[in-house]
């Protein structure tokens, strides 16, 4: 399938730099790629992003849907290019490990109802849908090799079981569980466990990985007997969507393809044939579906292709 190269480099500063490094090869120091990032580093959506950081951790959270956590903002940033060392992100990191307890598992202000097994009250605490996040995105710009960010990391790759991740949460939050059985693995967690192991070279080869990779490839091929947790990978699954958030075929495939093993697999390759299948004839891809949390964004117009949802596909098509 042709890459729309062109197209995408008309696009946003924060594309044009992911073109070029994620999919033309160019190196960081490149002087083209070097120009895209200073622009990215102006441009005003993701200046924004970097401001409302300033706010960590923001308001308690009660849904893991809400699209505008600022943990889903620090993720996304990550994913566009920022990194240790640009402008105003060192002073917010500092606040977030400084916020982190020993074990480096990061907590958030968490609202779970007495129905759900919660207090009812709002808890400094984790849940294995959100901790993961965090740390994907601090070792993702860089700061991996922070002792907190390393012990978070370990810490969490233990909970793994035989057959992945499962539903957990710190203690704080009593008997609070997910809509599953308990033997089950969580498909959120275990695809948000997946993304942050590999972005640390060991972790990511580790027994743990290999089991949650299996885990996730399982659920697609038992999908129409399987729904645990409620994650089913049916219409909805199959809908194109950014930022990756959710549960979905794109940030399946995209955590997925970043690990050798899984790209070889027959089941893998069946999931991308069917991203393959939403391009246009330009090898364009449009979102299918919206954050409207993320209203203004060009990957959410459901009407017209998306320069982000097309640099996704075709990065992961290209790792495979």
């Amino acid at each position: 399938m042709k890459i729309p190269i062109d197209w995408l480099l008309q696009g946003p500063a924060w594309i044009r730099y992911r073109t070029r490094i994620d999919l033309l090869g160019d190196k960081e120091s490149s002087p083209a790629a070097v120009s895209d990032r200073k622009e990215m580093l102006r441009d005003r959506q993701i200046v924004g992003l970097i401001d409302s950081l300033d706010g960590w951790p923001g308001a308690p959270l009660k849904n893991h849907k809400q699209a505008d956590l600022l943990s889903y903002k620090l993720c996304f940033l990550a994913e566009a290019g920022m990194r240790r060392g640009d402008p105003k992100l060192d002073r917010i990191v500092r606040k977030i490990l400084k916020q982190t307890p020993a074990n480096g598992i990061p907590r958030l202000p968490i609202l779970i109802s007495k129905a759900f097994g919660g207090s009812g009250k709002v808890e400094q605490a984790w849940v294995l849908c959100d901790a993961p996040v965090i740390l994907h995105g601090l070792a993702r710009m860089g700061y991996g090799a922070e002792a907190p960010v390393r012990k978070g990391m370990n810490a969490l790759a233990e909970l793994a079981r035989e057959n992945g991740w499962p539903c957990a949460a710190a203690p704080e939050l009593g008997k609070f569980h997910g809509p599953g059985r308990k033997d089950d693995p969580c498909p959120l967690a275990n695809l948000l466990m997946l993304q942050v192991l590999s972005e640390d070279k060991t972790l990511a080869k580790s027994a743990a990985a290999r089991n949650g990779l299996e885990a996730a490839l399982a659920l697609w091929a038992e999908r129409k007997s399987r729904k645990p947790y409620l994650f089913g990978m049916g219409t909805d699954f199959a809908k194109l969507k950014a930022p990756l958030i959710w549960y979905d075929l794109l940030h399946v495939l995209d955590v997925l393809s970043r690990f050798p093993p899984a790209r070889k697999d027959t089941r893998f390759k069946q999931m991308v044939r069917l991203l393959e299948s939403k391009a246009d004839r330009e090898g364009r891809f449009r979102p299918e579906s919206v954050w409207m949390a993320w209203k203004g964004w060009e990957f959410n117009n459901k009407k017209e292709a998306s320069r982000w949802i097309t640099l996704l596909a075709h990065r992961i098509i290209s790792r495979n």
